[in-house]
Protein backbone atom coordinates (compact mmCIF):
# COMPACT_ATOMS: atom_id res chain seq x y z
CA UNK A 1 0.00 0.00 0.00
CA UNK A 2 0.77 3.70 -0.93
CA UNK A 3 2.34 5.38 2.48
CA UNK A 4 3.90 7.98 1.33
CA UNK A 5 4.15 10.47 -2.08
CA UNK A 6 5.02 13.84 -3.35
CA UNK A 7 2.26 15.67 -4.77
CA UNK A 8 3.24 18.32 -7.71
CA UNK A 9 3.31 22.37 -6.56
CA UNK A 10 -0.20 24.10 -6.87
CA UNK A 11 0.71 25.54 -10.19
CA UNK A 12 1.50 22.60 -11.86
CA UNK A 13 -1.71 20.99 -10.40
CA UNK A 14 -3.54 23.68 -11.91
CA UNK A 15 -2.29 23.61 -15.51
CA UNK A 16 -2.26 19.86 -16.01
CA UNK A 17 -6.44 19.41 -14.79
CA UNK A 18 -7.41 22.90 -16.08
CA UNK A 19 -8.33 24.55 -12.67
CA UNK A 20 -9.20 27.95 -12.25
CA UNK A 21 -6.50 29.34 -10.13
CA UNK A 22 -7.01 30.43 -6.69
CA UNK A 23 -4.93 31.90 -3.84
CA UNK A 24 -1.90 30.09 -2.71
CA UNK A 25 -2.38 26.91 -0.48
CA UNK A 26 -0.21 25.01 1.34
CA UNK A 27 0.34 21.36 1.76
CA UNK A 28 3.62 18.89 2.74
CA UNK A 29 6.12 18.71 0.07
CA UNK A 30 6.17 14.45 1.32
CA UNK A 31 2.73 13.65 2.30
CA UNK A 32 2.67 10.75 4.87
CA UNK A 33 -0.54 9.63 6.98
CA UNK A 34 -1.98 12.64 8.86
CA UNK A 35 -0.03 14.85 6.74
CA UNK A 36 -1.65 17.96 4.88
CA UNK A 37 -2.27 17.10 1.15
CA UNK A 38 -3.77 18.44 -1.80
CA UNK A 39 -7.17 16.77 -3.67
CA UNK A 40 -9.31 17.77 -6.48
CA UNK A 41 -13.44 17.13 -6.22
CA UNK A 42 -15.75 17.70 -8.17
CA UNK A 43 -17.04 21.99 -7.98
CA UNK A 44 -19.85 23.62 -8.78
CA UNK A 45 -20.54 24.21 -12.47
CA UNK A 46 -18.37 27.45 -12.78
CA UNK A 47 -15.43 25.11 -12.48
CA UNK A 48 -15.80 21.61 -12.83
CA UNK A 49 -12.79 20.68 -10.31
CA UNK A 50 -11.94 22.23 -7.09
CA UNK A 51 -8.51 21.93 -5.14
CA UNK A 52 -8.77 21.28 -2.00
CA UNK A 53 -6.54 20.69 1.12
CA UNK A 54 -7.01 17.51 2.80
CA UNK A 55 -5.99 15.11 5.91
CA UNK A 56 -4.10 11.62 4.46
CA UNK A 57 -6.12 9.34 6.23
CA UNK A 58 -10.16 9.64 5.62
CA UNK A 59 -11.88 10.72 8.45
CA UNK A 60 -15.03 8.74 9.03
CA UNK A 61 -18.51 10.53 10.14
CA UNK A 62 -18.42 8.31 12.99
CA UNK A 63 -15.23 9.57 14.59
CA UNK A 64 -15.74 11.46 17.55
CA UNK A 65 -11.89 12.59 17.89
CA UNK A 66 -8.59 13.15 16.43
CA UNK A 67 -6.48 11.59 15.92
CA UNK A 68 -7.93 8.18 14.80
CA UNK A 69 -6.49 5.16 16.99
CA UNK A 70 -6.71 3.12 13.11
CA UNK A 71 -5.23 3.98 9.76
CA UNK A 72 -7.37 5.08 6.56
CA UNK A 73 -5.05 6.09 4.48
CA UNK A 74 -5.49 3.13 1.99
CA UNK A 75 -8.67 2.15 1.52
CA UNK A 76 -8.71 -1.81 -0.05
CA UNK A 77 -11.11 -1.78 -3.53
CA UNK A 78 -12.48 -4.61 -2.99
CA UNK A 79 -15.37 -4.66 -0.81
CA UNK A 80 -15.27 -1.31 -0.26
CA UNK A 81 -19.15 -0.90 0.21
CA UNK A 82 -19.26 -2.92 3.10
CA UNK A 83 -15.84 -1.51 4.84
CA UNK A 84 -17.12 0.53 7.41
CA UNK A 85 -15.01 3.46 7.54
CA UNK A 86 -15.20 3.97 2.88
CA UNK A 87 -18.42 2.92 2.32
CA UNK A 88 -20.51 5.53 3.15
CA UNK A 89 -18.07 7.98 1.02
CA UNK A 90 -17.86 5.40 -1.94
CA UNK A 91 -21.93 4.97 -1.92
CA UNK A 92 -22.05 8.92 -2.01
CA UNK A 93 -20.18 9.21 -4.82
CA UNK A 94 -17.39 11.43 -2.81
CA UNK A 95 -14.65 10.27 -5.32
CA UNK A 96 -11.23 12.25 -6.03
CA UNK A 97 -8.14 12.94 -7.63
CA UNK A 98 -5.23 12.61 -5.90
CA UNK A 99 -2.23 14.62 -7.59
CA UNK A 100 1.02 13.01 -6.90
CA UNK A 101 4.71 13.85 -9.03
CA UNK A 102 6.14 10.20 -7.60
CA UNK A 103 4.72 7.96 -4.96
CA UNK A 104 6.93 5.39 -3.08
CA UNK A 105 6.69 1.49 -2.45
CA UNK A 106 8.91 -0.71 -0.59
CA UNK A 107 10.72 -4.12 -2.97
CA UNK A 108 11.66 -6.60 -0.53
CA UNK A 109 13.50 -8.71 -3.48
CA UNK A 110 16.81 -8.14 -1.74
CA UNK A 111 15.84 -9.61 1.64
CA UNK A 112 15.52 -5.84 3.43
CA UNK A 113 13.10 -2.35 2.49
CA UNK A 114 14.76 -0.71 -0.88
CA UNK A 115 12.22 2.01 -1.64
CA UNK A 116 11.16 2.41 -5.59
CA UNK A 117 10.12 5.74 -5.83
CA UNK A 118 7.28 5.68 -9.49
CA UNK A 119 6.81 8.63 -11.55
CA UNK A 120 5.42 8.60 -15.05
CA UNK A 121 7.22 7.79 -18.05
CA UNK A 122 5.32 10.43 -19.78
CA UNK A 123 6.32 13.23 -17.37
CA UNK A 124 2.75 13.83 -16.63
CA UNK A 125 1.84 14.04 -12.75
CA UNK A 126 -0.21 11.01 -11.26
CA UNK A 127 -4.00 11.52 -11.09
CA UNK A 128 -4.21 8.59 -8.43
CA UNK A 129 -8.10 7.30 -7.63
CA UNK A 130 -9.14 8.69 -3.92
CA UNK A 131 -12.37 9.21 -1.88
CA UNK A 132 -12.56 12.53 0.58
CA UNK A 133 -15.16 13.47 3.08
CA UNK A 134 -15.67 16.50 5.33
CA UNK A 135 -15.69 15.48 9.09
CA UNK A 136 -17.44 17.77 11.44
CA UNK A 137 -15.52 17.70 15.14
CA UNK A 138 -18.76 17.68 17.16
CA UNK A 139 -17.42 19.61 20.03
CA UNK A 140 -15.96 22.57 18.34
CA UNK A 141 -17.95 22.32 14.89
CA UNK A 142 -14.61 22.55 12.82
CA UNK A 143 -14.61 21.65 9.30
CA UNK A 144 -12.33 18.68 8.48
CA UNK A 145 -11.47 17.42 4.51
CA UNK A 146 -9.85 14.51 4.79
CA UNK A 147 -9.25 11.67 1.76
CA UNK A 148 -7.78 8.00 1.28
CA UNK A 149 -6.14 6.24 -1.88
CA UNK A 150 -7.41 3.46 -2.66
CA UNK A 151 -5.71 0.35 -3.84
CA UNK A 152 -6.27 -2.94 -6.02
CA UNK A 153 -4.89 -6.50 -5.90
CA UNK A 154 -1.61 -6.46 -8.06
CA UNK A 155 -0.60 -10.13 -7.70
CA UNK A 156 -0.31 -10.34 -11.66
CA UNK A 157 0.78 -7.27 -12.48
CA UNK A 158 4.69 -7.40 -13.94
CA UNK A 159 5.98 -4.99 -11.72
CA UNK A 160 3.72 -3.98 -8.68
CA UNK A 161 3.49 -7.16 -7.89
CA UNK A 162 7.53 -7.11 -6.23
CA UNK A 163 6.33 -4.35 -4.13
CA UNK A 164 5.99 -5.46 -0.41
CA UNK A 165 7.31 -8.10 1.78
CA UNK A 166 5.91 -11.29 0.37
CA UNK A 167 4.14 -13.32 3.16
CA UNK A 168 5.63 -16.57 3.44
CA UNK A 169 2.38 -18.23 4.46
CA UNK A 170 1.25 -17.30 1.12
CA UNK A 171 1.91 -18.59 -2.61
CA UNK A 172 3.66 -16.51 -5.18
CA UNK A 173 0.42 -16.08 -7.06
CA UNK A 174 -1.60 -15.16 -3.80
CA UNK A 175 0.34 -12.49 -2.22
CA UNK A 176 -2.65 -9.86 -2.16
CA UNK A 177 0.42 -7.34 -3.30
CA UNK A 178 -1.37 -3.68 -3.95
CA UNK A 179 -1.53 -1.01 -6.15
CA UNK A 180 -2.19 2.75 -6.39
CA UNK A 181 -5.15 3.71 -9.04
CA UNK A 182 -3.91 5.98 -11.65
CA UNK A 183 -7.53 7.90 -13.57
CA UNK A 184 -6.18 9.03 -16.82
CA UNK A 185 -7.22 12.71 -17.70
CA UNK A 186 -9.52 11.04 -20.59
CA UNK A 187 -11.59 9.13 -17.79
CA UNK A 188 -11.68 12.41 -15.21
CA UNK A 189 -15.53 12.80 -15.83
CA UNK A 190 -16.03 8.64 -15.71
CA UNK A 191 -14.22 8.42 -12.02
CA UNK A 192 -15.50 11.73 -10.71
CA UNK A 193 -19.06 11.53 -11.85
CA UNK A 194 -20.21 8.26 -13.37
CA UNK A 195 -22.01 5.64 -11.65
CA UNK A 196 -20.85 3.35 -9.33
CA UNK A 197 -20.60 0.71 -11.23
CA UNK A 198 -18.94 3.10 -14.32
CA UNK A 199 -16.12 4.33 -11.58
CA UNK A 200 -15.53 0.77 -10.55
CA UNK A 201 -14.50 -0.55 -14.23
CA UNK A 202 -11.60 1.81 -13.85
CA UNK A 203 -10.26 0.51 -11.13
CA UNK A 204 -6.95 -1.35 -12.04
CA UNK A 205 -3.53 -1.09 -11.47
CA UNK A 206 -1.53 1.39 -13.50
CA UNK A 207 -0.13 0.35 -16.99
CA UNK A 208 3.52 -1.08 -16.94
CA UNK A 209 4.62 1.51 -19.31
CA UNK A 210 3.51 4.10 -17.95
CA UNK A 211 6.11 3.41 -14.36
CA UNK A 212 9.76 5.06 -14.60
CA UNK A 213 11.52 3.57 -11.32
CA UNK A 214 13.62 5.56 -9.30
CA UNK A 215 15.06 3.32 -6.94
CA UNK A 216 16.80 4.67 -3.63
CA UNK A 217 19.23 3.09 -1.21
Amino acid sequence: MCTRYLPPDQAAIEAYWRVMPSDPVRWQAQVFPRALGPLLRPAGAASPLQLAVGQFGLIPAFAKALPLKFATQNARFEGIEDKVSFKQAWRRGQRCIIPAAAFDEPCWETGRNVWWRFRRADGAPWGLAGLWTTWVNPVTGEQVNSYTMLTINADHHPIMRRMHKPDPKLGPDNQDKRSVVAIELEDLDQWLHGSLPEASALIKPPDAGLLQIEKKA
